[in-house]
């Protein structure tokens, strides 16, 4: 098992050998995740944007212009339909 030890300031370096497993580097976030039973889990927070691609993706395949991406926005904007 791997140990850390918590500062009184509430620091704590992360071992090496968790850092390498999640592919951490310096700067790099973290997320901390309560579970319902009680469980604290650790996520990397960092998220490569090239992971977004096609994440919203029109189900008919159609692609949107920004000016009709605009337009819409004005539109809702004044309550217009």
């Amino acid at each position: 098992m791997t140990v850390a030890t918590l500062t009184s300031k509430g620091r704590t370096a992360i071992p090496k050998q968790v850092r390498d497993y999640l592919k951490l580097r310096p700067g790099d976030k973290l997320d901390f995740v309560i579970e319902s039973d009680g469980r604290v889990v650790i996520k990397p927070a960092t998220l490569d944007v090239r992971n977004l691609k096609g994440f919203l993706k029109r189900r008919d395949g159609k692609e949107l212009s920004i000016e009709k991406m605009n337009a819409t926005i004005a539109r809702a904007a004044t309550g217009k339909r």
